[in-house]
């Protein structure tokens, strides 16, 4: 969560990226406006890639070890640190899938403020 928060720094600050990278009237023959955005908006859809698959890089990892803990759990059903262990990564698994759906919020907001 402290990496994806990190991440998702060009999105928290989209509208001072565009009021930085598009000149002012008497900066215009200054500055290739057209070029700079273009460099924010593969900034922005670099970044938008890598969370991505880091989340879902992190939901497959989890998704595998709760699958090893339910098999060990159908084997042992009696141990309760097993049952404590599989319920913390079932709630880091479901904490993780709920990432996609805050990135897609992030994502589709940072695309309305640059369009």
């Amino acid at each position: 969560q402290e990496l994806l928060r990190v991440m998702r720094t060009i999105d928290d600050r989209i509208v001072h990226e565009l009021n930085t990278t598009i000149p002012t009237a008497s900066f215009v023959g200054k500055i290739d406006a057209s070029q700079t955005s273009k460099e924010l908006y593969q900034s922005l859809m670099e970044a938008h890639t890598s969370r991505e698959r880091i989340i879902k890089s992190c939901i497959a990892q989890t998704s595998s070890v709760v699958k090893t803990l339910r098999e060990e759990r159908e084997k042992a059903q009696d141990d309760l640190a097993l049952l404590k262990q599989l319920r913390k990564e079932q709630t880091k698994l479901k904490l993780m899938q709920s990432e996609l759906n805050v990135e897609e919020v992030v994502n589709d907001r940072s695309w309305k403020v640059l369009s």
